[in-house]
């Protein structure tokens, strides 16, 4: 829709644009171009992250993106390197800090990304609350074994194989934030109930399975019950009652992590698959785990765009820890880790290397930037 055009002629095929906005100044936009070319081009990088293709060839595609949405865009960004930024459609679902410039740099080199889920985040970011309960972990959830008495019959063609980096990852963040055994909880312990049953807790920390149907693919076939987006995406924890018994199903949809008492919850760390992904609605951001934590009120998240390594997941987690707790901010703490990894700086156990960008590009920051106190 152009408003400047001649009657008649206002109306066309759907173009994305881009609207800068400093701190002060005018707002300055941007015709970023046909929305079908940068969306096509926006499938295929995403495509090549999952897949770990060769970097000489995924370097094409994210130079190409780059070129089509970020290139005019930086520069008009003066000499900034801190970017608020709110994509629309299927640039939510776009880790920018994997872009590649003019000058053969990912972006996360230059810049510090946040995601917002709309610009009214920024109103919202302004009102504190206090948290109520100490830092709470859960991972390593005992997931049932086949043949047991599964989740509802809806979720019962899905499965989830044990995520062995989480135990490690639990124990190496109690251990560096000194947070008390009773506030980390694994196997049996890791349930939905024990998650519904927070209340403002300082920050959050989830190492389990997530999951997005896509309900164009979905084993689940077609059902009215998901036409809801907040119920096609969630958590996976470990099952206890059968949801026919009035108890927890060990799924955790979105639509209940909106109820969860998460105002005063300064961080939430997902470190989990798929957990920013959801349904897609041009100008209205993305439905799923992301908007349910906002809506929960959770000032900042830490969220996943595509199903990753648990090993590398529990190093970048560690690390970025450790940055937080040095005083960097929620945003700036995770691309500190990114950059070490695409440098070389941080590798495995058994020396492998996490400079691929489905490494470290995975995880995104989205909410309040700023530093927080342990």
């Amino acid at each position: 829709f152009n408003p400047k055009a001649q009657p008649g002629q206002r109306l066309g095929k759907p173009h994305y644009a881009a609207y800068i906005l400093h701190p002060q100044g005018k707002p300055q936009a941007i015709d970023l171009g046909e929305a079908e070319s940068i969306d096509k081009e926006v499938k295929k990088f995403r495509k090549y992250l999952r897949n770990q293709v060769p970097v000489t060839q995924l370097t094409l595609s994210a130079k190409k993106l780059d070129e089509l949405v970020m290139k005019r865009v930086r520069q008009l960004l003066g000499d900034t390197n801190n970017i608020l930024l709110s994509p629309d459609a299927t640039l939510n679902l776009v880790p920018f800090e994997a872009l590649v410039d003019e000058n053969d740099q990912y972006l996360v080199e230059n810049y510090n990304f946040t995601y917002l889920t709309s610009g009214r985040d920024l109103l919202r970011l302004q009102i504190k609350y206090p948290s109520q309960q100490p830092p709470l972990v859960l991972a390593d959830p005992l997931y049932k074994k086949p043949g047991e008495e599964d989740i509802s019959q809806l979720f019962s063609e899905l499965s989830f194989p044990p995520l062995e980096g989480t135990i490690k990852e639990a124990q190496a963040i109690q251990e560096l934030l000194d947070i008390p055994n009773e506030r980390v909880k694994t196997k049996k312990q890791a349930t939905e109930k024990a998650l519904k049953q927070v209340k403002s807790p300082s920050f959050l920390h989830i190492a389990t399975h997530g999951f997005f149907l896509d309900p164009k693919e979905s084993p689940l076939g077609e059902t009215n019950v998901f036409d809801n987006p907040l119920l096609r995406s969630g958590l996976v924890f470990a099952g206890v009652e059968p949801r026919q018994s009035g108890g927890d199903d060990r799924i955790m949809t979105a639509y209940e992590t909106t109820l969860l008492n998460l105002l005063g919850t300064k961080l939430v760390v997902l470190s989990a698959c798929d957990t920013a992904v959801g349904d897609i609605t041009s100008g209205e951001g993305i439905y799923g785990l992301r908007r349910a934590l906002v809506i929960a009120g959770s000032e900042s998240q830490v969220i996943s765009l595509w199903k990753v390594s648990d090993t590398a997941t529990k190093d970048l987690m560690v690390g970025y820890y450790k940055n937080l707790k040095a005083g960097q901010g929620r945003s700036q703490a995770l691309h500190e880790i990114q950059r070490q990894m695409l440098q070389g700086e941080l590798k495995g156990e058994d020396g492998r290397l996490y400079d691929h960008p489905y490494y470290w590009a995975s995880f995104i920051p989205s909410g309040d930037w700023t530093p927080m106190e342990f």
